[in-house]
């Protein structure tokens, strides 16, 4: 590596590794030995199903690296600025100790530790402590230094050093500092990155270019003077690199996906693995252009719900309690975690909302209702009327569910009545088979949250996670069988020994409990259709487009205060939660509808966008993602959409559409005159 090339003057005794501080020495009890570079403490790195680096998580946030892996002007930087006879000297650099003692007598103490002293002090701090600010801790420096240097090599030392030093934000070494200030490895630093780096040692406080990019300017400029004059580089790569901007990453700071790493630490916590300790490989089902896109949507949907006439609630970047969000993306088959966004801004608010926050679903619940219904024989073109109730609660108050319309609509099929989203209608049908049941179900589901046995909770009144509430929608998307979502698929040790594999990481289709008859899922989802395609969700058609199948619910509750859309295609389910964290209303006529089911077809857009290609090899897997099959046994009749009769032959073109029934719950005409069916229209078992 030209300059880099270490000398051998010193190398007899040298070990024959070359990565110091990863695998050169091993200490032989403690650190009681100074001169010696011992293994440091390593980040537990988390990955993405491609395999990138999500984040590390440790007590010591560090990744080391070989100097060989690095551009010969990184360890430059560093010479020139911290010990310009880096390669003369054995260890301490007399000429600049002179000048130490000298301003030491005089009653300042300043720097002059060579690069081997400051691994020496920063490497051993029990021993030699670079917070002792005294002359005989100077000494003993020197003497481990000059020690330290009849073992090893400039070239391991000088990697030993790198991969030690700290950066600020509890970022040490280069790699780490690399990825998290400008978002690429330590392999990939530009010149003027790297002067930037090597400013930070001195004072990483002062010199943080996140918080002081001037300042920082400032001294990588005068780094990168110093390797012009010490014959680094050349004057017109110094002026080329002085010309350019410090710039750092934001997304990088947080890494891609700040949430769903410390959901992972947490989950690999739970399984009793200590991931702060270090060493360990973190694998995830995340999908980094998904995260992306999720990222992306939340926070342009949040934003354009700000722009809106008359909003009155404190603005992003304005300070105070701004709207939030969450976004949750599953693999309905495995409950793999494909995105997970908890917050508009993880380095504001690491609270994860779509894991922790506890809000109410509103009429998102109201699915779970509806599958209990048709559990329970009670078809999808049943008549229901939506009117007013008034229901007597054990404490004496009366209830009486109403829609913000203020209104109640009459007679109309199941279908239409959650495709409208009416409150009466499904109250009505959680008397019917009984709260206990609905909540017996949202348990199989998946949802552990208390759901209180009131009218109320069947539009929603009991909170739940977010990543719940989407957990219990794959049930409906996958046939009916529960999964737990979780972001966490696979723990190794540092010695590549698997310490554990999550539940269904093969992806599986139906490995799991079963929750619900593959017939209910498939007829809720199929009144969801109707949601996204005519009723409260068909915001989702103007983004996503009429080719990609689309199934969901809104939700929104009392006072606009949660809005909600939990929805599937064939191989995604997905929900996005806005609200305050402080629960308020949010903006006059704010409903989920408008608010978050934009966001998730975005985000589903985008997805489809990258993925039209896949759908082939899904079909090959035995899981389309072009298309929701009827499971065997369902019953299909063609009926009236405004009666909920079988059609004949006086039936609109527009009124006419496909029923799904269980077997015995189809229509009783069809049932009792079976030379009837072909005048009504056909009846068929798939």
């Amino acid at each position: 590596m030209g300059v880099l090339a270490a000398p051998t003057a010193h190398a007899q005794s040298a070990p024959a590794d070359s990565t110091a501080a990863a695998r050169a020495a091993r200490p032989a009890a403690g650190t009681g030995d100074p001169w010696r570079i011992i293994a440091l403490p390593q980040s537990s790195l988390v990955y993405a199903r491609d395999g990138t680096v999500l984040g590390d998580l440790g007590r010591q946030v560090r990744t080391s690296v070989p100097l060989a892996s690095l551009p010969a002007h990184v360890g430059q930087a560093f010479i020139a600025v911290e010990d310009r006879r880096f390669y003369q000297h054995d260890g301490v650099d007399v000429v600049g100790f002179l000048g130490t003692i000298k301003d030491a007598l005089r009653g300042h103490l300043r720097g002059g530790s060579t690069i081997t002293m400051q691994l020496v002090g920063n490497m051993h701090p029990d021993v030699v402590s670079r917070r002792e600010r005294s002359l005989d801790r100077k000494l003993r420096e020197q003497s481990a230094a000059r020690e330290m240097e009849r073992h090893y090599t400039k070239a391991q030392i000088l990697e030993g050093y790198l991969n030690t030093i700290e950066f600020g934000h509890g970022w040490y070494g280069v790699d780490a500092a690399a990825r998290h200030y400008f978002g690429v490895p330590a392999s990939r630093l530009t010149l003027a990155e790297s002067a930037t780096l090597a400013a930070l040692p001195k004072a990483p406080p002062a010199y943080d270019p996140i918080r002081h990019p001037e300042r920082a300017k400032l001294r990588r400029d005068l780094i990168l003077t110093l390797m012009e004059r010490q014959h680094f580089i050349t004057a017109a790569a110094a002026a080329a690199a002085r010309r350019e901007p410090v710039t750092v990453d934001s997304l990088a700071r947080s890494g891609p996906a700040p949430y769903a790493v410390d959901a992972a630490a947490v989950e690999a916590a739970h399984q009793g693995v200590p991931v702060l300790d270090g060493g360990y490989r973190l694998y995830t089902g995340v999908d980094v252009s998904l995260e992306a896109s999720a990222v992306d949507a939340l926070r342009d949907g949040a934003a354009a719900v700000e722009a809106r006439p008359g909003y009155g609630n404190p603005v992003y970047g304005q300070g105070g309690d701004y709207l939030q969000g969450a976004v949750v993306v599953l693999d309905p088959p495995t409950g793999e975690v494909r995105a997970l966004v908890g917050g508009r801004d993880y380095l504001q608010s690491s609270f994860d909302r779509a894991t922790n926050a506890l809000r109410q679903p509103g009429s998102a619940f109201k699915p779970i209702v509806y599958a209990a219904a048709i559990a329970d024989s009670i078809p999808a073109n049943a008549i229901v009327a939506d009117t007013a109730l008034a229901i007597p609660l054990p404490d004496g108050t009366i209830y009486r569910p109403e829609d913000d319309d203020h209104q109640f609509l009459g007679l109309m099929t199941m279908r239409e009545a959650l495709v409208r989203s009416r409150n009466a209608v499904a109250v009505q049908l959680a008397e019917r088979v009984g709260m206990d049941t609905v909540i017996a179900l949202a348990r199989r589901m998946g949802i552990t949250t208390p759901i209180a046995p009131y009218p109320a909770s069947a539009i929603g009144a009991s909170a739940v996670r977010p990543i719940e509430l989407v957990g219990a929608y794959a049930a409906l998307t996958n046939g009916g069988t529960q999964v737990v979502p979780h972001v966490l698929t696979r723990v190794d040790d540092a010695a590549g020994r698997t310490l554990y594999t999550a539940p269904g990481a093969a992806g599986m289709l139906g490995a799991g409990p079963v929750a619900l008859d593959s017939g209910v899922a498939f007829i809720v989802r199929d009144m969801m259709r109707d949601v996204v395609d005519r009723g409260t969700a068909a915001a989702v058609r103007k983004t996503l487009g009429p080719s990609v199948p689309a199934a969901g619910k809104t939700g929104t509750t009392n006072d606009n205060t949660d809005l909600w859309f939990v929805g599937m295609t064939p191989a995604l389910v997905a929900g996005v939660w806005l609200g305050f964290d402080t629960p308020r209303p949010i903006a006059a006529g704010a409903v989920g509808g408008t608010a978050a089911a934009p966001i998730w077809a975005r985000i589903m857009a985008r997805y489809d966008a990258t993925h039209e290609m896949s759908r082939e090899s899904g079909r090959q897997a035995g899981r389309d993602p072009g298309a929701w099959p009827a499971p065997a046994g369902l019953v299909t009749a063609d009926l009236d959409r405004a009666t909920g009769a079988l059609a004949d032959s006086t039936t609109p073109p527009e009124r006419r559409y496909t029923e799904y029934f269980l077997p015995g719950t189809e229509p009783a005409a069809l049932r009792i005159d079976p030379r009837r069916l072909f005048d009504a229209g056909p009846i068929t078992l798939p």
